[in-house]
């Protein structure tokens, strides 16, 4: 038991780690003074998001091979999240109305069965793949990357009541209807500081206001700009959750129970016989 809390332990460092990198990937220009300092960042990240980028894949990598290192997960598994990335990742390419995707659906009850890491590692390579896919590559991605991790890791803290699969879809399909609003709200803060307005007008950023002014005016411009088509998104996770969320649990939960397995220590030495190892699965 020891031993699975501390490799338990090590993964939620990571996890935390890459959750933080990806806070102040987004949050960071705000601490700029002055337009001329928001300018020196390049344009939307210009600069910095190929670093982020790397810092996230590290992670990512980081994060799988701790897992194997610790047999929290195996080969089998590994290969596993590698199908659902792969489905996921052509999900993307099924057109939607408005901010609509499907590419939001899979993480959110992959985290939800296998946990929070592994939710975070099919929202952001799915991503991944699905840009290589589209030719979508750009300073944006490691943001998107962040933010559907997110997506999948949040639902991963989502309780489990598989006696209650009514009550378990309801909250995921809450949550669904959250995150598709929250990933636009994140989303555009990886370009809006680069507004950066010394009048500050309507829409725009005006470096050194207060965090009340910040909130206020970003409020304006995500109303304007972004919430209906928010809305779409958050429909759409909730009306496909909603629809084969439960068959869709019960398959994950079947591929969960054959290829997720734990070691457990054997008691210590007893009458002169040796101790041994197993597994329980």
């Amino acid at each position: 038991m020891r031993r699975r809390a501390r490799s338990g332990l090590v993964s939620t460092i990571i996890l935390f780690l890459a959750s933080a990198l990806g806070a102040w990937a987004f949050l960071s220009p705000f601490l700029a003074t002055d337009v001329e300092q928001v300018a020196m960042m390049g344009m939307a990240h210009a600069n910095d998001a190929p670093v982020f980028f790397v810092l996230l894949l590290g992670l990512c990598l980081l994060l799988l091979v701790t897992n194997l290192e610790t047999r929290q997960m195996d080969a089998q598994l590994v290969a596993v999240l590698g199908v659902l990335v792969g489905i996921n990742a052509t999900l993307r390419l099924i057109p939607g109305i408005a901010g609509f995707s499907a590419v939001f659906f899979l993480p959110i009850l992959c985290g939800f069965v296998f946990g929070a890491e592994f939710g975070f590692l099919v929202g952001s390579l799915s991503l991944l793949v699905s840009a290589l896919i589209t030719g979508g590559v750009g300073p944006w991605l490691p943001f998107q990357m962040f933010a559907c991790g997110w997506n999948g890791m949040v639902a991963g803290w989502i309780p489990q009541s598989p006696e209650n699969p009514r009550r378990e879809v309801a909250l995921l399909a809450a949550w669904g209807l959250v995150s598709g609003l929250l990933f636009g709200f994140v989303m555009n803060l990886w370009f809006w500081p680069f507004f950066a307005d010394p009048s500050g007008t309507a829409f725009a950023w005006a470096p050194g206001s207060s965090f009340m002014r910040t909130l206020t005016v970003y409020g304006l411009f995500y109303a304007a700009t972004s919430l209906w088509w928010d809305a779409a998104r958050s429909a759409g996770n909730v009306l496909l959750i909603l629809l084969v969320g439960i068959p869709v649990l019960r398959l994950l939960r079947r591929f969960y129970a054959r290829f997720h397995f734990t070691v457990v220590d054997a008691p210590a030495e007893v009458g002169g016989m040796a101790p041994a190892k197993g597994l329980d699965s």
